[in-house]
């Protein structure tokens, strides 16, 4: 609620002066800090989620070259077999 003042004070010689005051019944606003903490806390999620994502990528790239290893691995058996077999074929024919 806003309430006007207006004070009159007239002198000895006749004058008169007027003050005005406005006098307002609200509270100044204040802020909580709740934005704050909104902020802050939103920074940390995206920390924690980028953190997250980041060990996700690193896990399926290690998963990616340990089967490119091991399909390496079958590779050089097939050929060990290969060679194995024709060395085999070699005896049997002389």
């Amino acid at each position: 609620m806003t309430e006007e003042r207006i004070t009159r004070v007239e002198t000895p010689d006749g004058n008169t002066h007027t003050t005005t005051e406005v006098i307002r019944d609200t509270e100044l606003q204040r802020s909580s800090g709740k934005g704050m903490m909104l902020l802050v806390l939103v920074v940390i999620i995206a920390l924690v989620g980028g953190f997250v994502l980041m060990q996700g990528q690193d896990a399926e790239i290690a998963k990616d070259n340990a089967i490119a290893n091991a399909a390496d691995s079958v590779g050089n058996a097939a050929d060990s077999i290969g060679n194995a077999a024709d060395k085999a074929a070699d005896k049997i024919a002389n």
